[in-house]
């Protein structure tokens, strides 16, 4: 009898959070440490995080570099989320989502044991989930999409009795503007018992994440990456963060 895989969901209705860069490397992270790992792309658009693993792929041939890979494939538009993962023999099954509103979107979070929500340290992007007082920066209420994400969890646990893990990313942090960063801590802080969300430090915003794209190459691969330097391997160490907050009761 087959042991039913762990779903993450990397979802958000924005554009421009991290989604993908997050989804790709908690994919090899998890393949580096022995996982079966499939990683299914619902944006069959943009398909950001499949380009990214084609990207990794074709490096590794033309290099001939032994690099983590993790299977991936692009859902098809109209695609059932829920019939791809069931065919899937993984012990993880991450999703990444469109940065819109869409059907495989929805019916994703639904399947979920895992939803990370990836937020740019800004009130843009909080707005999704709360709305502010815009004198006193202190929260009114939930947002729309805190909605979407009950609503979920509510299908969830009518589908099998399960529960949703909802993981709130402050993502592509800035050492900049920390008065900001404190006015959005606060605002999370408020906000996440309300709606039940836990908050976890993300990626720093870093060049790097954009520059490693064309080759599909991650921060587990300093040792294929020209030049790595302090940073780079700062950054490497907020990965392993991340991975160790998102499985707090597992070894990733």
């Amino acid at each position: 009898m087959s042991t039913r895989p762990i779903i993450v969901v990397l979802a958000n209705e924005k554009g421009g959070t991290g989604k993908s860069t997050v989804a790709v490397h908690v994919a090899v992270a998890l393949a580096a440490h022995g996982r079966r790992v499939r990683l299914l792309d619902l944006d069959h658009r943009q398909r950001t995080s499949a380009r990214y693993l084609e990207n990794r792929a074709g490096h590794a041939r033309k290099h001939g570099l032994d690099v983590p890979q993790p299977a991936f494939d692009v859902l098809a538009e109209g695609s059932d989320p829920a019939a791809a993962v069931a065919a899937q023999d993984a012990d993880v099954v991450i999703l990444d989502t469109p940065g819109r509103d869409s059907a495989e979107g929805r019916r994703a979070l639904t399947l979920a044991d895992i939803v990370v929500t990836p937020l740019n340290d800004s009130f843009v992007d909080f707005d999704l989930i709360g709305r502010v007082d815009p004198e006193t920066f202190r929260l009114q209420r939930p947002s729309f999409y805190a909605e979407t994400i009950w609503k979920a969890r509510q299908a969830r646990a009518r589908l099998d009795g399960g529960s949703v893990d909802w993981v709130v990313l402050r993502n592509r942090l800035s050492a900049l503007e920390a008065r900001n960063r404190r006015r959005v801590g606060t605002a999370l802080a408020e906000l996440a018992p309300r709606v039940g969300f836990r908050v976890v430090p993300g990626l720093s915003e870093r060049v790097i994440y954009r520059e490693l794209f064309p080759s599909g190459l991650t921060l587990l691969d300093l040792a294929h990456i020209d030049g790595p330097s302090m940073s780079h391997v700062a950054a490497r160490a907020e990965l392993r963060d991340l991975l160790a907050a998102l499985f707090p009761n597992q070894h990733a």
